[in-house]
């Protein structure tokens, strides 16, 4: 189904601002890598061949007894020892990056730190971790986080700002009261408490998040249902006997959701900034999770290792930037005034 005259008008509007099309682009090819990012940065092969038998090590695991080895346990391919078994009668294929988020260098020729080097292109953090390989895991948990808090987010306040908009009355009067209230807790400070009463995951940290993040669309839909509500097409849907459901969501929504689309990009940021600033407090993801705030924490605590302080800015300045250029280039494509 193709786009309509005014959605095409909007598309071509978002593509003559170079900067935020370009900065899509950089985006979307970005996150599409770090999706793949056991395939880039694993301590595990892609594929190996022993005795003109074909394993797959990333997707599956192995005893060592497979490849000749004396030990019933999972294989340990970056053993010199069993790299030594497999090559005597096969081969084996890496990925680019033979680390993943959590795997341990133990073959460092200074303490850990240990400053960018052929093998570890980005340096080692303090643990003696790929610091490439923590942010290309650590970019995707951030962009996946990032997007269900944004749509979770978006879903439950669009429905309370069509709720409130489209009634008005005393359902308006309660749900704005409760709103006041709600945005008046210093989120920040909430997240804090509650996350030191329990171990946060991810879905615990994207729920806790949610109760706080839900309300920032409620008001421009609820401003848009408020004026909308009265409209002449509304009536006469009203008048033919539509249900509410249908006069809300099929005929106000689509017109609501032009002011809504543009700001999300904003939301998205926010986000991200937000699970930055908690792993940073130590208050976000578990220990040892490949983490963009993590990455800062440790910049600040180790001042004589400056790559992991300008690999951590680069990485949440490009990633911040590209977002605020797309946010930008959605705005003025779905500003009317701007032609």
């Amino acid at each position: 189904m193709g786009l309509s005259p005014v959605n095409q008008r909007r598309w071509q509007k978002f593509k003559n601002n170079r900067r935020g099309y370009v900065s899509l682009w950089i985006f979307m090819i970005l996150f599409a890598l770090s999706l793949f990012a056991e395939l880039l940065a694993n301590d595990r092969p892609l594929l190996v061949s022993f005795q003109q038998k074909l394993y797959v090590p990333v997707l599956k695991d192995y005893p060592e007894t497979v490849f000749g080895g004396t030990l019933a346990s999972n294989t340990d391919y970056r053993d010199p020892y069993v790299a030594e078994l497999i090559q005597a009668k096969g081969w084996i294929l890496w990925p680019p990056i033979r680390y993943s988020y959590s795997t341990i260098n133990y073959n460092l020729s200074v303490p850990a730190p240990a400053p960018p080097s052929n093998e570890n292109l980005f340096g080692t953090d303090d643990q003696g971790r790929d610091v490439l390989a923590r942010i290309i895991y650590g970019f995707r948990i951030s962009v996946l986080f990032a997007l269900t808090l944004t749509l979770g987010s978006s879903v439950i306040g669009i429905a309370a700002g069509a709720l409130q908009g489209y009634y008005g009355g005393w359902v308006d009067l309660v749900g704005q009261r409760v709103i006041e209230i709600w945005s008046g807790l210093p989120m920040l400070f909430m997240l804090i408490i509650l996350a030191s009463l329990v171990q946060p995951g991810f879905w615990w940290l994207l729920g806790l998040m949610l109760l706080f993040s839900w309300h920032e669309l409620t008001g421009l839909v609820r401003a848009e249902f408020l004026r909308g509500r009265n409209l002449e097409y509304v009536r006469a849907a009203r008048a033919l006997g539509l249900s509410d459901r249908k006069i809300m969501f099929r005929h106000i929504l689509p017109n609501a959701m032009v002011s809504t689309l543009s700001y999300l990009p904003f939301i998205f940021t926010g986000a991200i900034s937000l699970l930055t600033s908690l792993d940073f407090l130590g208050f976000g993801l578990p220990v040892g999770s490949p983490s963009l705030g993590e990455l800062v924490a440790q910049g600040k605590n180790n001042l004589t290792a400056p790559w992991l302080g300008l690999s951590a800015f680069l990485t949440l300045g490009i990633l911040l930037t590209l977002l605020v250029f797309i946010g930008e280039a959605a705005r003025d494509a779905f500003d009317p005034r701007k032609q």
